[in-house]
């Protein structure tokens, strides 16, 4: 409760002085970033958008309304809005990325763990692309922004149970996708 309440307090002094903002920044720029780079999979992509999700929630903090809603699932709402937006833009212009790997992420270790065995990059980009898109945003909330399941939920606008069964049926996918790769080894 204590944390909330200094959350609140912080957000009600940059909603008076925007210069205020700065410790809510250093409080989640690097699980937003770790989550947009798992999702984009380019470090300097992941940076150029986590520093647009932080100029739009600078620009947006008087409107936000307290619901005792953790401002991360409002600021991951906005990262996963800025990642929208961008696929749009390269939808529109119909680049493509060749580049599969990822940049050094925050939470690769858990990750690691997660899996059981040490994933090249592009193995593990491989075995999420073939994920569904909540499946993919559950991950990558979980391990790679280090979310707990109540802020994923809140963040993804779902219910705890959907995350969970959302997460699930992601670890399932993905230790299938592993074991038929050891068995093509």
């Amino acid at each position: 409760m204590q944390e909330q309440e200094s959350e609140e307090s912080l957000v009600r002094a940059s909603q008076r002085d925007p210069a205020a903002f700065g410790p809510l920044y250093e409080r989640y720029v690097d699980r937003v970033y770790s989550y947009i780079a798992f999702r984009v999979g380019d470090p300097a992509v992941a940076e150029d958008l986590t520093s647009d999700v932080f100029l739009k929630a600078l620009e947006k903090i008087g409107s936000y309304q307290w619901r005792a809603l953790p401002l991360s699932a409002w600021l991951f709402r906005i990262a996963n809005n800025c990642l929208i937006d961008r696929w749009r833009r390269l939808a529109k212009m119909k680049q493509v990325s060749l580049d599969g790997s990822l940049g050094p992420i925050a939470g690769e270790r858990d990750l690691d763990s997660l899996l059981g065995k040490r994933l090249t990059r592009q193995e593990l980009v491989k075995a999420v692309s073939r994920l569904t898109e909540w499946q993919k945003q559950v991950i990558a909330l979980r391990f790679a922004a280090g979310l707990p399941i109540a802020e994923t939920a809140k963040a993804m606008g779902k219910s705890e149970g959907a995350v969970k069964d959302l997460q699930h049926s992601a670890l399932v996918a993905l230790r299938k996708h592993f074991l038929s790769m050891g068995e093509d080894r």
